[in-house]
């Protein structure tokens, strides 16, 4: 039985690989590497949480990760009221 690749089984909070939803979510720094270390090839990056420099490589990113959540809200209209539903 061969692992899928990008599967998320066995990342947990408590092992420190991921984020709860209540600390902003996302992978961790360990969590990445642990992904990497896994899936070879791959361009996972952390989440950009924190503030940043205006303009920056990781503000940059940011607008374009909240732009594209920006679409999902809009495809899925009964997520945007709720936020705490899944899309």
């Amino acid at each position: 039985m061969t692992k899928k690749r990008g599967s998320m089984k066995g990342y947990t909070i408590k092992s420190g690989d991921k984020r709860s939803t209540k600390s902003g979510a996302g992978m961790t720094e360990k969590g990445v590497k642990k992904y990497r270390k896994e899936n070879p090839g791959s361009k996972l990056k952390t989440a950009v949480t924190g503030k940043v420099k205006p303009g920056s490589k990781d503000a940059k990113r940011r607008k374009s990760f909240c732009a594209r959540s920006a679409g999902q809200m809009k495809k899925f209209p009964k997520a945007a009221k709720n936020p705490k539903s899944r899309l």
